[in-house]
């Protein structure tokens, strides 16, 4: 297969970078690149609400991350010829500005737990990019999807560690299904699969 041309001598796998085929793909691709926006934004007023140098530190840390993966998201759209959606960006852009707005007034609690829920959750956007770009016959980007994967993963326990022993997080919990006992995706930092074998986690 990896030596099929078409009628013009272009390789397939060619074809398949130029025109990314997968609807579902570009969708998230462009979703998840305005939305890490809006999350350094959010991240932002979260820093400067919290008193404790440690937490601001933290929670700036993970602002630059998140500046970082909009960026390496941006290459690999840049590489198949993924137009920025002028919609998400305004979108995630008032979303952004109104949660950093909002750390300043909602007390020290809730911007943890919804940076945490947050955070559970993209975690499998990388991963779904991985297997979406794997059913195309493309891997080149695995380890970086992995990574970025990982990454959120961690921005996700350090969040739950803040308020893991706080009154509140069983209630909350109970509300929006995330805290000590659920998750949105099944990645255990301590029993961490490589990235060849990482393709059973984000499956629901």
């Amino acid at each position: 297969m990896a030596k099929i041309r078409n009628l013009f001598g272009v390789n397939l796998q060619t074809i398949i970078k130029m025109l990314l085929q997968h609807p579902q793909l570009v969708d998230l691709l462009k979703r998840a690149y305005s939305a890490e926006k809006a999350a350094s934004f959010a991240y932002q007023g979260h820093a400067g609400a919290v008193k404790n140098q440690e937490e601001k530190m933290a929670i700036r840390q993970i602002e630059l991350d998140e500046w970082n993966h909009r960026a390496e998201v941006l290459a690999i759209m840049r590489q198949y010829n993924v137009s920025v959606s002028n919609f998400y960006e305004v979108k995630f852009w008032v979303i952004g500005k109104v949660i950093a707005a909002s750390c300043y007034v909602i007390g020290w609690f809730m911007p943890f737990y919804f940076a945490g829920r947050l955070e559970s959750g993209n975690v499998c956007e990388y991963f779904r990019m991985k297997q979406y770009f794997n059913s195309l016959g493309i891997r080149e980007h695995d380890k970086l999807l992995y990574e970025m994967g990982m990454k959120e993963k961690e921005h996700e326990v350090y969040f739950l560690e803040q308020i893991k022993d706080k009154k509140m997080l069983p209630f909350f919990q109970k509300l929006f299904f995330w805290g000590k006992e659920e998750s949105f995706n099944n990645i255990d930092l301590d029993k961490k699969y490589p990235v060849e074998e990482s393709d059973m986690y984000c499956k629901k």
